[in-house]
């Protein structure tokens, strides 16, 4: 017995946006924080300095220089207490390796540094992990500085999407318990645990994220893997056509906050606009990261999917929003706050949205196929599944993740699945009200699981991974 009364699991759900961390049992995750980590060569580590932060350091070192002396000395008297009991010293973090060549930032990438690049765990095309030293920094952040837990007397239940390949699989377990050595691991998929949310052991779940959307068939509590359709279409995709949209069509310059200040005019109502020089060494990548912060506002708070399907003509008077960008420019949205989500069910209107043919993106399914509407999509993966079973399906649809929070997106795909499913179907497509619940239901579905007293059989232990190997997990977590 690893859960119970004494000691409860922890639940990581590590999503291509964000990751979300929190105790077995919960309703909501303890820690939420970008999956993007930012990293510098070790090397350049020297060189590295924030020109932002350069005034806030010379103002604060004088008051912080107090407190961190007295900081420094509690922590002292606690290393001090540990070694009286006898408690394992901490194993070296993946920064204090000397064997790694980068320094990693993790959920502190919020402040501008030099020749800080980014990167993500999970490949963007198919979605596999590709960077383990990624992994590995956002697991020690998550359970050493967040959940600040002993990991040895914690079992970890980890959320994974339902495609991943066998190696994947293994290298997660062997990593989990060759560098954190918890009592016990389970590997369980995402739509799974999206369905347990819900209260649905049958289901058919949408999930919507920032890396593509997934929709899968998932039966008496397992994932069909044949009835798996994956698009590469997903909340980051629309961010991206949102920031093209704005710099190209709108010919608006969308600045990042770090490079410019904005102080209030003399007249208390305008405010001055001066760009910060000496930015040279941003990278690239952390450019785009912070621009794409700003588009996805835009597209969170002025987007909304259409009630039907979109037509230049219907949405020509559409009245306008007003957004207005950090530095100050005001921008007006019209109908394209209904065409860029309407891409969703239609990706071929990318096309009219009046972006140069280099920057309009050529989307396709993962066999190379032109890509299919959302609607489309979940036609596919009901008739990939047994005649028997779709009856069930048409009426359990579940729609979750961060990207199915436009406003009128639930009733539309519901609309759009019924103009396509049999006569004597009934189509019932659900999505929770609450938002959190919505954007956390992974996570909420792999909390309510590893709380439950039948589960508690069903780790795979330590000892056991010591005996059979990371092969195991295939067969205690199919």
């Amino acid at each position: 017995m690893y859960g119970g009364d004494e000691v409860s699991a922890i639940v990581v759900d590590m999503g291509t946006h964000t990751v979300k961390a929190g105790y077995a049992g919960e309703d909501t995750p303890k820690a939420v924080f970008p999956a993007a980590v930012g990293w510098i060569p070790k090397d350049r580590l020297g060189t590295s300095d924030d020109v932002e932060m350069k005034e806030a350091k010379t103002t604060a070192r004088s008051k912080s220089r107090g407190k961190k002396a007295e900081k420094e000395k509690e922590e002292e008297a606690e290393e001090e207490e540990e070694k009286k009991k006898g408690e394992k010293p901490k194993t070296p973090g993946i920064n204090d390796d000397p064997s790694k060549k980068n320094h990693y930032y993790v959920d502190d990438v919020s402040f501008r540094r030099d020749h800080c690049d980014l990167t993500s765990p999970f490949d963007e095309t198919d979605g596999e992990t590709k960077d383990w030293d990624a992994v590995e920094a956002i697991w020690e952040h998550t359970l050493r500085k967040r959940l600040v837990v002993q990991s040895d007397e914690h079992p970890i239940l980890l959320g994974e999407p339902v495609h991943v390949s066998r190696e994947t699989r293994e290298k997660m377990v062997e990593l989990l318990f060759e560098k954190h050595n918890p009592p016990a691991v389970f590997l369980a998929k995402n739509p799974v645990l999206t369905a347990f949310a819900s209260g649905r052991a049958t289901a058919l779940v949408v999930d919507l994220g920032a890396g593509g959307t997934t929709v899968t068939a998932v039966h008496d509590g397992y994932a069909l893997r044949k009835a798996v359709t994956r698009s590469p279409l997903g909340g980051d995709a629309l961010t991206k056509v949102v920031l093209k949209y704005l710099e190209k069509t709108k010919k608006v310059l969308v600045k990042p906050r770090y490079e410019f200040t904005r102080t209030r005019s003399n007249d208390g109502e305008s405010f001055d606009v001066r760009d910060v020089k000496g930015l040279g060494s941003t990278t690239p990548a952390y450019r785009l990261y912070k621009q794409m912060e700003i588009a996805a506002d835009v597209k969170e708070t002025t987007c909304r999917v259409s009630d039907k399907a979109f037509n230049d003509a219907d949405f020509k008077n559409v009245p306008s929003v007003a957004y207005e960008l950090p530095d100050g420019t005001v921008i007006e949205l019209g109908a394209e706050r209904f065409k860029i989500p309407e891409l969703l069910f239609n990706p071929d209107l990318v096309e009219s949205l009046g972006l140069p043919a280099s920057e309009t993106p050529d989307w396709r399914m993962p066999d190379g196929s032109p890509l299919k509407g959302l609607a489309e999509i979940i036609l596919d993966t009901i008739n990939a599944c047994d005649v028997d079973a779709r009856k069930d399906l048409f009426g359990g649809v579940v729609v979750a993740g961060g990207g199915s929070l436009f406003a009128g997106l639930r009733e539309r795909l519901e609309s759009e699945l019924h103009d396509r499913a049999p006569t004597n179907v009934r189509v019932k497509v659900t999505a929770s009200v609450n938002t959190v619940e919505r954007k956390f239901s992974t996570w909420i579905g792999g909390s309510i699981l590893a709380s439950l007293g039948s589960f508690q059989q069903m780790w795979l232990s330590k000892a056991e991974y010591e005996e059979h190997g990371a092969g195991l997990i295939h067969k205690r977590c199919p």
